[in-house]
């Protein structure tokens, strides 16, 4: 654990499926309804310091969170990303795309193409998405 390290300090989002080894948040991001993190519970730099058993746990549950957001939310893409640039942390976007979003077809972090906001996540597609986690999440072993 660092003291000085946002993904250390809390939980980085609402909550939606916990194991010892990880976390799987929902960001609280209005433009990216249902961008999800699988974020390592230990203070890891990179995918490299896990063991490959843990790199394989952590890619399957990634997996698995893509899985569940393609099952409830139906996206036209999703993409995938572990950059830790700005946070040292190892974790991953899980990020529901939709053709048209604000920077389709660039990166949520490249320059803005289109106008306009998405709705919001009901409790309902929440509640859904949080099952659906579990649901592959639930089976994975370490």
């Amino acid at each position: 654990m660092s003291d000085n390290c946002e993904l250390c300090a809390g939980p980085a989002g609402t909550l939606l499926w916990k194991h010892e080894l990880l976390r799987v948040v929902l960001v609280d991001d209005p433009s990216y309804p249902g961008f999800c993190r699988v974020i390592w519970t230990e203070h890891t730099k990179e995918m490299t310091d896990l063991t490959p058993a843990r790199r394989a746990f952590l890619m399957a549950a990634v997996f698995g969170v893509e899985q569940a957001i393609r099952e409830v939310l139906n996206p036209d893409k999703v993409n995938l990303a572990s950059l830790g640039n700005m946070v040292p942390h190892l974790h991953w976007h899980v990020i529901p795309r939709r053709i048209g979003d604000k920077n389709f077809p660039n990166t949520i972090w490249g320059k803005t193409e289109n106008e306009g906001q998405p709705d919001p996540l009901t409790k309902d597609q929440i509640s859904k998405l949080k099952k659906a986690i579990e649901k592959y999440c639930s089976v994975l072993k370490h």
